[in-house]
């Protein structure tokens, strides 16, 4: 009887949570180890089926790093990686797209449905229009080869899908107008759908615990940010490499309409659910301001030692209650 009415608890508690989100776009980075492990996979797909469930549209974007590493290694093609943005050669881009059309998107698409879901498979060059990016980087050029960044998404495509409530499930790869693809950092990728889609909110699921003040600190996540603190902590070294592309696409995304963007450990189980359906919030939540009344609780941390934010209770938006 406890246990049961623990469960109730937790429901009354999520309540709001429900009420708050119910019809809002929600777009999910999924990648890292929750892509890896059999369980993780089984917990996340059925997270984001529950979140359709209760009404939310959730939009899937994935990326497949490690498997196309596997898969470039069993070719002898060494993977090198630059701020977060995979090298990509012609050998490279044949090897990906063969992994994203015949592994890693039809695996999500088929975990989902077998939860209960509805998902279609969408191959990102069908919906995002990219073209060549070029790094600049210490007042050098850097060829990426066939990396593109995205200039267009044909969002429409993405909003029939939504309006019948089929979850959509999309590549990273683009495309421009001559027909070349090009491999789009999904960090990257997933904030431009979500501009597109008008979302409330991004989650980035990958292997670490949000943004964290010190990595060698499992204690050190930063609860919430805002837009200047992000700056400040990238001019500090705080920010820096693979967390580039998340962090400058998560900003660019707030200044476009995005409410919030959701930093979360993949690894941990039911994280999204948590983060969105609990008071506290268990990742780094971003936003483009402080509203007052906005940062979180989190027990277990020492607020002034690791962000210099109070935490308190995340506050529920009356005009969504």
């Amino acid at each position: 009887m406890i246990k049961k009415n623990r469960h109730a608890e937790a429901l009354i508690e999520a309540l709001p949570h429900f009420q708050q989100f119910r019809g809002q776009t929600i777009v999910i980075k999924y990648g890292g180890a929750a892509m890896e492990n059999e369980d993780l996979v089984e917990q996340v797909l059925r997270d984001v089926v529950l979140l359709e469930a209760v009404g939310i549209n959730p939009v899937l974007v994935h990326g497949g790093g490690k498997a196309y590493n596997r898969a470039l290694k069993a070719r002898g093609v060494v993977a090198e990686v630059i701020d977060g943005l995979r090298v990509s050669d012609a050998a490279s881009m044949a090897v990906i797209e063969k992994v994203i059309r015949e592994e890693t998107n039809p695996n999500i698409v088929t975990g989902i449905n077998k939860h209960g879901g509805r998902a279609q498979g969408v191959m990102g060059q069908e919906v995002l229009q990219a073209r060549k990016l070029t790094l600049q980087k210490q007042n050098r050029t850097i060829d990426l080869g066939f990396v593109g960044e995205v200039t267009g998404v044909r969002a429409a495509i993405l909003q029939k899908l939504i309006d019948e409530e089929i979850i959509p499930v999309i590549s990273h790869l683009g495309q421009d107008e001559s027909g070349q693809i090009y491999n789009i950092n999904a960090d990257i990728a997933a904030a431009e759908v979500a501009k597109a889609l008008k979302a409330s909110r991004i989650i980035y699921l990958s292997d670490v615990n949000g943004l964290m003040r010190d990595p060698q600190r499992a204690d050190s996540t930063i609860s919430t940010l805002t837009i200047k603190q992000i700056n400040d902590l990238k001019q500090e070294g705080v920010i820096e490499g693979g967390m580039i592309p998340k962090v400058d696409s998560s900003v660019d995304a707030l200044q476009h309409g995005v409410e919030k963007v959701h930093f979360l450990d993949g690894r941990m189980a039911h994280s999204m659910l948590m983060e969105l359906f609990t008071d506290g919030g268990i990742g780094t939540e971003i936003t483009a301001d402080a509203p007052a009344g906005a940062a979180r609780a989190r027990p277990s941390l020492k607020g002034s030692e690791t962000t210099g934010v109070e935490r308190k209770p995340r506050r529920i938006d009356p005009r969504h209650a």
